[in-house]
């Protein structure tokens, strides 16, 4: 189907002209739509807006950006409508960048790279995509301003630094993933005095489903949950005698955070290191 509906318009003109102040940007993986809208930069279309509005936040897209449906299955007339001048992926869904390409260049970025650390694969793709999307003096005020976040919540945290914090989200009453140090809210773990508590294998950056008694392996360790809990977990967990018997949880170490991307870029690690800030300080 995105093929067929990208040739039927192969010999169409763009809506947009050459005279555009800035190419139109539409973005497949949510990690680019958040660094493409921290610089500016003119983005036309997005998928999942919906549930990105709610488990993303910020920044905030704007109500003019059209909605591409599912990642997975994506509204291709909404996207030829858009008429972007760039689409940016991500490699997981490189099985439709050919057929994307037919309808505009496609900029395909990964942050979670094993081996390398997270924070600095998003400001180079922060740096490229500034680039690619007519926003290069935008890249140097995102990093920086990111950076001014992080040291503004490690400076709260400072009577904390060298604490140990399981960072999970429940997937379900007894089972939660977790994110390890090679995760963006590890690295901003890092940055804040923190470490990360799991030492477990991570698999892209997290690992799931882990029963809920491996957070008793680290009973010194304070635990926070990325949100939203799932309305059953919401229910169960203050009754769960599992729950209840875990260190953290008997002694008022367990915070909840507002929802947090957790495959993001720099706006998501300002935003976790702020969240974080604000319950633990």
């Amino acid at each position: 189907m995105l093929a067929a509906a990208a040739g039927a318009v192969l010999s169409r003109a763009p809506a947009h002209g050459a005279g555009a102040a800035r190419p139109r940007v539409a973005a497949i993986d949510w990690a680019m739509l958040e660094t493409a809208l921290a610089l500016g930069a003119e983005v036309v279309a997005g998928a999942e807006l919906v549930l990105y509005r709610r488990l993303v936040v910020e920044p905030p897209v704007p109500d003019r950006v059209a909605d591409l449906g599912l990642r997975g299955s994506l509204n291709v007339e909404a996207l030829l409508r858009a008429a972007p001048d760039l689409i940016l992926s991500a490699p997981w869904y490189g099985r439709i960048e050919g057929q994307l390409a037919r309808i505009a260049p496609v900029l395909s970025l990964r942050i979670d790279q094993r081996g390398r650390p997270p924070y600095a694969a998003a400001v180079e793709a922060t740096r490229i995509i500034a680039a690619r999307a007519g926003r290069d003096g935008e890249a140097e005020r995102v990093i920086a301003e990111t950076e001014a976040a992080l040291a503004a919540a490690a400076g709260r945290l400072a009577p904390r630094r060298g604490e140990r914090i399981f960072v999970i989200s429940v997937g379900d009453p007894r089972h939660f993933r977790a994110f390890g140090p090679d995760s963006m809210h590890g690295a901003v773990l890092d940055r804040l005095g923190l470490t990360s508590a799991w030492t477990g294998n991570t698999r892209y950056v997290a690992q799931a489903p882990v029963d809920i008694l491996a957070l008793a392996q680290d009973p010194q360790a304070g635990i926070v949950v990325i949100g939203p809990l799932p309305p059953d977990a919401a229910r169960a967990l203050p009754r769960s005698a599992l729950w209840n018997a875990l260190p953290a949880v008997r002694e008022n170490r367990v915070r909840v955070l507002d929802p947090v991307n957790p495959f993001g870029a720099l706006p998501t690690a300002a935003r976790f290191a702020r969240l974080l800030a604000e319950a633990l300080a």
